[in-house]
């Protein structure tokens, strides 16, 4: 009589970790619009909620996320930098285009229930 209710708590607990995937992959979205902050606070997100990812399907989108996150800081921060020389709106442009890229993946690879191939 347990089995049922165990399986159903695994199962809630995985469409709550992919609702949570889902919402840090909108946060990464409105970083375009509200700049950094949402960024963020998605990956607070990950941070608090990785260790309930670990061992699902859901461990590469929290890891892929994380990855997202750090580099486009780096990106950002590299280009804020170069600026003055020229080579900044270069660099802006690429960690844009390279965010814009990591969340279609995930978002797609999220949807059709798969994990994130990095």
């Amino acid at each position: 009589m347990n089995t049922p209710s165990i399986e159903q708590a695994k199962i809630d607990s995985l469409q709550s970790l992919k609702r949570l995937t889902a919402t840090v992959y909108l946060c990464q979205v409105l970083t375009f619009t509200f700049l950094g902050l949402p960024l963020l606070v998605g990956a607070a997100i990950n941070f608090y909620k990785r260790k309930e990812a670990e061992g699902t399907w859901l461990e590469s989108h929290f890891e892929s996320q994380i990855k997202t996150t750090w580099v486009a800081l780096i990106g950002f921060a590299v280009s804020g930098l170069t600026f003055e020389i020229g080579v900044g709106f270069i660099t802006l442009m690429i960690t844009l285009l390279w965010m814009i890229y990591r969340i279609a993946v995930g978002w797609y690879a999220l949807t059709d229930g798969k994990p994130v191939n990095d």
